[in-house]
C-alpha cells in the first residue's frame, strides 16, 4: 500500500516556518481501503486560518500521487497541542550527608529575635572552632543578609539542569549563609502559596554546597503550620532550639511550637529554650537590669517543659546595632557577647 504519510511530508504549513503537517503532528489519522483514502487532520483549539487551505492541500497532494479514481476525502477535529507534564524538582539529602548537626531555630511567634540569636550563635560556634552553616528558611522576612552585611552578595549556581543546580553559599565571618533573601531581589515581597514556599525553603537547604559542617543551623519562619511540617517531614533535623521572650504572649506561643515538635508524628528532640531581650541594661549602668518584658518567663517555661533554659539574652543597644549594620555582636569580647559564646558552648555539649 502507498506510504500516505510519507506523501504528506510534502504539504507545508505556511505560518509555522514552512514546516510539514507531519512534522507539527497535525495528521491525527490515516484511515486506506482498496480504492479509497480518509485522512484526519487535527487542529488546536484556536482557530486555524488555514485550516481550509490545508485540507484542500491534502487532497491536492494525494490526488497527484495516487491513481485516478481514488476517493479521497480529508476532515479535521479540534485537539489540544500535547503538553509535557510539569516536571517536579526532585530532592535529595546528598548535599547534607557530610553534615554532622542539622538544627532548627524556632520561634512561637515573630518578633523575639530568633533570627537575631541564629546569627549570633553561628558566629560563637564558628569561633569555638566549629564549621557552621546557616539556611535562612524564614521565607516571608528573610533577616539574615541584613544581619551579616551580605545583601549585596551574589550567589553563584552550578550544574546542567534544574535537578542538579546547586547554590553556592556566601562565606563571612567564618560562616557559610545562604538566605531567601539572597536569591530575590532585595524589597520584594515574597508572595508564596504555602507548596510554592516549602519547594522555595527545600531548594535553599537540599540544593545548597554546603559542604563538611559540623553544625547547620535552619532559622525557620515564626510560628507553625504547612511550611514547618513540610520543612521538618523532607530535611533531617537531629534537634530543635526555640527561641522567645520573658513575655506572656510570647510564651503562650511557645507551648504550640513545642507540641509541634513533640508531636509523635514529627518527633524532634528540643535541645532547649532561649530567652532573649531577658532585661534591658543601660550601657552607663552595666549592673542594672530592668525588665521591660516580664521576669524570668523563660525560666518557668524551661521548667514546664522539661526542656534546659540555654541561656537568657539581655536586650542591649550594641545587639541591636550589631544585627543592623551587619556586625554580629558574637564577633566582639564583651559581656554581652559573651552570652552568646556560653550559649555555644552549652548547645555544642548537648549535641
Amino acid at each position: 500500500m502507498t506510504d500516505i504519510l510519507q506523501l504528506l511530508q510534502e504539504v507545508q504549513h505556511p505560518a509555522k516556518g514552512d514546516q510539514s503537517i507531519v512534522a507539527l503532528g497535525m495528521v491525527e489519522k490515516i484511515e486506506q481501503a482498496d480504492n479509497a483514502v480518509h485522512v484526519t487532520l487535527a487542529f488546536p483549539k484556536r482557530p486555524d486560518p488555514l485550516k481550509n487551505y490545508l485540507i484542500g492541500a491534502v487532497q491536492a497532494c494525494l490526488y497527484r500521487h495516487l491513481p485516478g479514481g481514488t476517493e479521497i476525502t480529508v476532515d479535521s477535529i479540534v485537539k489540544d497541542p500535547a503538553k509535557p507534564a510539569p516536571k517536579g524538582i526532585e530532592f535529595n539529602l546528598d548535599q547534607l550527608r557530610e553534615v554532622r548537626h542539622i538544627i532548627g531555630i524556632a520561634s512561637g511567634k515573630g518578633g523575639v529575635g530568633k533570627s537575631t540569636v541564629t546569627v549570633n550563635l553561628a558566629v560563637a560556634l564558628a569561633r569555638l572552632g566549629y564549621r557552621v552553616g546557616v539556611a535562612d528558611a524564614d521565607v516571608y522576612g528573610p533577616s539574615i543578609p541584613t544581619m551579616t552585611g551580605t545583601e549585596d552578595a551574589v550567589i553563584q549556581m552550578f550544574g546542567e539542569d534544574e535537578n542538579d543546580n546547586l547554590f553556592v553559599p556566601e562565606e563571612k565571618y567564618g560562616v557559610k549563609w545562604l538566605s531567601v533573601g539572597h536569591v530575590s531581589q532585595a524589597g520584594q515581597a515574597l508572595i508564596w502559596r504555602g507548596p510554592m514556599a516549602s519547594t522555595a525553603l527545600k531548594q535553599i537547604i537540599l540544593q545548597t554546597q554546603w559542604g563538611p559542617l559540623d553544625f547547620l543551623l535552619i532559622d525557620m519562619p515564626p510560628g507553625t503550620g504547612d511550611i514547618h511540617i513540610s520543612l521538618i517531614g523532607d530535611v533531617p533535623m537531629n534537634g530543635a532550639i526555640i527561641v522567645t521572650t520573658p513575655q506572656a504572649v510570647a510564651l503562650s506561643d511557645v507551648l504550640r511550637g513545642a507540641n509541634m515538635f513533640r508531636n509523635p508524628q514529627v518527633n524532634i528532640p528540643i535541645y532547649g529554650l532561649v530567652e532573649n531581650m531577658s532585661w534591658f541594661t543601660p550601657a552607663a549602668h552595666p549592673e542594672e537590669k530592668y525588665y521591660l518584658f516580664g521576669q524570668d518567663g523563660g525560666v518557668q517555661m524551661a521548667r514546664n517543659l522539661d526542656i534546659p533554659l540555654l541561656g537568657q539574652i539581655p536586650l542591649v543597644q550594641d545587639i541591636r546595632e550589631g544585627a543592623d549594620n551587619g556586625t554580629p555582636v558574637a564577633l566582639l569580647d564583651r559581656p554581652d557577647s559573651q552570652a552568646f559564646m556560653d550559649l555555644a558552648q552549652k548547645l555544642a555539649a548537648l549535641v
